[in-house]
């Protein structure tokens, strides 16, 4: 199983994170990301054993997180894949210390090493035929974020999607 522990937008925050990658479609091309699919990645475990995944389904489930939030305020893109996203332009230092606490327990409990750098965005758009982000519109967006959510990703005739395996209480 293709794992990996994120945060999911609140509804009306993902009809406005969907408005943005309309927009960007609409001038850089490539695949968008379905409304249900948008997310910020926190920790991506790859593939997974089913008895792994079950204990990572406990171990999300008993997990307690502070609740944040996050502002973003900027476009940008990863230019290899041709990813166009939305995130800070600033670090958010709420967001490193989850993103770290959450690694640490992973490292610990063996399920792999963390990767250097983070950059918290949302994955608008992928294999994007333009990455020229001049003109975009501004972004100003609170995501006010309290729960953690384990997913799977799941590839069939549709393409990729992410089916939720758990969610940390609040």
């Amino acid at each position: 199983m293709r794992l990996f522990l994120a945060l999911n937008p609140p509804p009306e925050l993902c009809e406005r994170l969907g408005a943005l990658a309309d927009i960007a479609h609409a001038r850089c091309g490539g695949r968008r990301m379905p409304d249900p699919s948008l997310h910020l990645t926190l920790a991506f475990l790859g593939e997974v054993q089913e008895a792994k995944a079950a204990e990572l389904v406990e171990w999300v489930q008993g997990l307690a997180i502070e609740p944040g939030e996050w502002r973003l305020d900027g476009w940008g893109c990863f230019r290899r894949p041709g990813i166009v996203w939305v995130g800070g332009r600033r670090t958010d230092h709420g967001l490193a210390r989850l993103q770290g606490r959450l690694w640490d327990t992973l490292e610990a409990r063996g399920f792999g090493i963390r990767p250097g750098g983070f950059t918290p965005h949302v994955t608008l758009l992928r294999r994007a035929a333009s990455l020229d982000l001049n003109g975009l519109p501004a972004v100003d967006l609170t995501w006010s974020y309290e729960r953690v959510a384990l997913l799977h990703s799941v590839v069939d005739q549709r393409g990729a999607h992410y089916r939720s395996l758990a969610a940390t209480q609040h």
